[in-house]
């Protein structure tokens, strides 16, 4: 299945069901399948985004480190290092959020 994301500000935005319901769930903290960002409610949404992006990352990098240390033979727990991060899955969202901010836009989406 998937979400369209859309705008007056932006184009749409079409994403996967898993990809876009990980999202909302950051933004909004539930899971609608349909719903609205009121422009008022941006800056909130963009920061959340932001934060998850950002602990992503720091997760990303202490994995990586730890598998560094799996094939120096310091640890026995392998950690696959082969997922889309989510820096790269919310790049789109986040170019759309910030432009509707921008333009004081909501964000409407539907499946």
């Amino acid at each position: 299945m998937l979400f369209k994301f859309k705008s007056q500000a932006t184009s749409d935005l079409i994403m996967l069901e898993a990809d876009a319901r990980r999202l909302l769930k950051i933004i909004l903290g539930d899971d609608p399948v349909k719903g609205i960002v009121q422009a008022k409610d941006l800056p909130g949404a963009i920061e959340a985004l932001e934060l998850a992006v950002t602990k992503d990352e720091a997760d990303r990098k202490q994995r990586s480190d730890k598998s560094l240390a799996l094939v120096s033979g310091e640890d026995d727990d392998p950690v696959p290092l082969n997922s889309v991060s989510l820096a790269r899955r919310a790049a789109p969202m986040l170019k759309m959020l910030k432009r509707c901010l921008a333009e004081n836009s909501d964000v409407v989406w539907g499946i």
